[in-house]
């Protein structure tokens, strides 16, 4: 399984792979693309009262949405815009809303392949499917809290995903050490964690 630019997974490529794979595309819901937001700019028409919380969690004026199937449509229409702000669009209207860090979080893992061919792919809490690679690189930055490093991923048009605690424990068995730095290796590309003395936090 491969993803494409656009987030796009290449169908073809799935029976390539074992059946841990298989089970993350599963409660992934399927094998699925966002829509072309990055083709449409409509005119801005203002704030929603809507806010993804640190744990993920979509809100609607202070309360919480409980519909699964609501929060990954509202998923597959957001963007990320030049500033930094996150909104939500259609070819008609673009509507600002509030992320308190990132709009996804990496719920599920699955190691494919070994040695120069290992590739790490993960699964959000909104169905994205994601194979870590150059252009969906992790990026570590540090919790102010306990100077540890948390790790994050690039899903799709500037979008991240933060990996969830759970995550990262199972991420750190595939971590190896190269001269001072420990990463891991996908996709052919080495991606530091951090130094050999720093912790990974969530």
């Amino acid at each position: 399984m491969s993803v494409t630019k656009q987030g796009e997974t290449k169908a073809e490529d799935v029976s390539a792979h074992g059946s841990a794979l298989d089970g993350l595309i599963e409660r992934a819901g399927g094998l699925r693309g966002p829509a072309p937001v990055h083709l449409w700019n409509p005119a801005h028409c203002g704030a929603s009262d809507i806010r993804i919380d640190h744990q993920g969690g979509w809100h609607h004026e202070g309360r919480p949405i409980q519909r699964e199937a609501l929060v990954r449509l509202f998923s597959t229409v957001l963007r990320r815009e030049p500033d930094g702000s996150h909104v939500l669009v259609t070819p008609a209207e673009k509507l600002t809303i509030t992320v308190e860090d990132v709009p996804f979080i990496a719920v599920e893992m699955a190691i494919d392949g070994e040695g120069e061919a290992q590739r790490l792919i993960l699964r959000t809490n909104v169905g994205d499917v994601v194979t870590v690679d150059a252009e969906h690189p992790l990026r570590i930055a540090t919790d102010a809290s306990d100077d540890g490093l948390v790790p994050y991923v690039l899903v799709r048009g500037g979008l991240e995903a933060r990996l969830a605690r759970p995550v990262v424990h199972e991420l750190a068995r595939h971590f190896e050490q190269r001269g001072d730095e420990i990463g891991l290796l996908s996709a052919g590309h080495f991606f530091v964690i951090g130094r050999a003395e720093a912790s990974v936090t969530p």
